[in-house]
């Protein structure tokens, strides 16, 4: 499901409680956990050092539960909203909640828009998230976009993922404006001609010290994504998109998205998979990267134009996320979603459960997959009759001993606590 997209739904569910356990995290964000050097926070996410990514994979594991129908521990939820700042922002980890950010606190975008995507699918925090939103307006570069921290040029990566906060919440980018331009004009300023030798249709992370554009497949994920105005988690598109690079003077966001998938398609076609090099040594499969891709892809041209990819993640990528953590299993989960894909069953591993376990035990699970919960939701669409066109979810208490109990829970995304 779709955060933005979700109609009303009603999921009948066993609930089940899960018991919280912990495990190592790397976040998907340019600066991974490092090893343990102080005991993990109560409520959040994996064992390893937040310093660089506590709020990063604590925003992806709430966005992957409600995905997923769980809904989260209020612990987790809260460990989240005490990270923010008085002006809006979120850094990546701040020890001391209690004590006032400063000009040293490293408050970024990056991080800020993914807690805004979470927090907006878990719904009662929509002042939290309005002054996020705030403080993500006012640092919008000239040129539109967004650099990871304020003041710094606006990147590929940046600018799709404050484009998905910004969507997440029902907030029209092209009406998010800096001197007359737009998130979408910055983003358009980073995709490669077709007319390239190398990287035709690519985004570029930024222009390099030369101004040269330079083929970059994590940007290009996150360009697509951005460039279609989708967030984190995105739908798969109705139909086929373009199989080629195709030339325009001035390509539209959609013209852009389009040549980038090709891009991605092409790249993949060799193994199947990114790769990522680390200095020095021989290029590894990147399986964050590639879970990105299959998002994208999917997003832009249909589920199957990521199958392969999305067979190479359920064949290797377990044991990859056994090691990384929390906002490992949650990218696999958009993958899984994005393409129709049973996220309990990815390649024979359950996701949510691994993903469950790696923090506060959740206040319930549905019984029911991802893909039949989403079955459900278009079924009830034609019965939608709710004024705000948002989603309610629906669980049911536990069943145990003699008789059944039933309790249902809505949530509605823009209720306030």
């Amino acid at each position: 499901m779709n955060v933005r997209r979700r109609s009303s739904a009603a999921a009948l569910a066993a609930i089940a409680v899960i018991g919280a356990a912990a495990a190592p995290a790397v976040a998907a964000d340019p600066s991974p956990s490092s090893s343990p050097s102080r005991t993990a926070p109560s409520g959040l996410y994996g064992t390893t050092d937040p310093q660089y990514d506590g709020v990063w994979r604590q925003s992806l594991a709430l966005l992957a539960q409600d995905t997923a129908g769980v809904v989260p521990s209020s612990t987790a939820v809260k460990w989240l909203t005490d990270q923010q700042c008085a002006n809006g922002a979120f850094a990546p980890f701040r020890a001391d909640p209690a004590a006032d950010c400063d000009a040293k606190t490293p408050i970024d975008t990056n991080n800020t828009a993914a807690a805004v995507q979470a927090l907006w699918a878990v719904g009662g925090h929509g002042d939290v998230v309005e002054s996020a939103l705030g403080w993500l307006k006012s640092v919008q570069n000239e040129d539109g976009g967004w650099g990871y921290s304020p003041g710094t040029p606006s990147d590929a990566n940046s600018t799709s993922v404050v484009v998905g906060a910004l969507t997440a919440t029902e907030t029209d980018p092209e009406k998010v404006v800096k001197d007359g331009k737009s998130p979408y004009d910055a983003l358009l300023t980073f995709a490669l001609p077709c007319a390239e030798d190398k990287g035709a249709g690519a985004f570029a992370f930024q222009p390099d010290k030369d101004g040269k554009l330079l083929p970059n497949a994590d940007a290009t994920a996150a360009g697509v994504l951005g460039a279609l105005g989708e967030g984190l988690v995105a739908e798969a598109a109705d139909k086929a998109g373009a199989a080629s690079c195709t030339d325009a003077d001035k390509p539209t966001r959609e013209g852009a998205a389009a040549n980038a998938a090709a891009y991605l398609t092409a790249t993949l076609a060799k193994d199947g998979h990114l790769v990522s090099a680390l200095g020095g040594s021989a290029d590894q499969p990147d399986y964050g990267n590639t879970a990105d891709a299959v998002v994208a892809l999917a997003a832009q041209g249909g589920a199957d134009k990521a199958a392969g990819p999305l067979a190479w993640l359920e064949k290797n990528a377990a044991k990859w996320a056994a090691e990384s953590g929390p906002a490992a299993y949650a990218q696999l989960i958009f993958a899984a979603h994005a393409t129709g894909t049973d996220p309990r069953d990815f390649g024979g591993t359950d996701l949510v459960e691994k993903l469950n376990a790696t923090g506060p035990a959740p206040q319930g699970v549905a019984a029911k997959d991802t893909a039949s919960a989403n079955a459900d939701e278009k079924s009830d669409e034609k019965d939608d009759d709710s004024p705000f066109g948002v989603w309610w979810f629906v669980g049911v208490c536990l069943v145990f001993g003699i008789g059944i109990g039933f309790l249902l829970s809505n949530r509605n995304k823009k209720q306030q606590p």
